[in-house]
């Protein structure tokens, strides 16, 4: 089982950025997948959410309105772009995959995301 992030850099106040999580391993469409992120000295934040068909989807209310989760089952992989970016959305970004019912969660190395004041 691999999830591997990307597309994480540096990037100005009121930028964007577009991550990717590609997955391998597992059933990807059986599992929603999160997106979390972790900043320095603070516990890591669930960021947003969706589920496996891309039925179902949340976002925390410091990021709503800014950005967007999405998936594409068929290349396996789930995308969190991110606009309007602030500098308190600096933080390590990680790549989650849930099985509910299944106990069963995986998750990426992370990727970090740093916006400059």
């Amino acid at each position: 089982v691999q999830l591997e992030e990307s597309g994480g850099g540096l990037v100005q106040a009121g930028g964007s950025l577009r991550l990717s999580c590609a997955a391998s391993g597992f059933t990807f469409s059986n599992y929603a997948m999160r997106w979390y992120r972790q900043a320095p000295g603070k516990a890591r934040e669930l960021v947003a959410h969706i589920t496996g068909a891309g039925s179902s989807i949340n976002y925390a209310d410091s990021v709503k309105g800014r950005f967007t989760i999405s998936r594409d089952n068929a290349k396996n992989t789930v995308y969190l772009q991110m606009n309007s970016l602030k500098p308190e959305d600096t933080a390590v970004y990680y790549c989650n995959a849930f099985r509910s019912g299944f106990a069963i969660t995986y998750w990426g190395q992370g990727t970090q995301v740093t916006v400059s004041s």
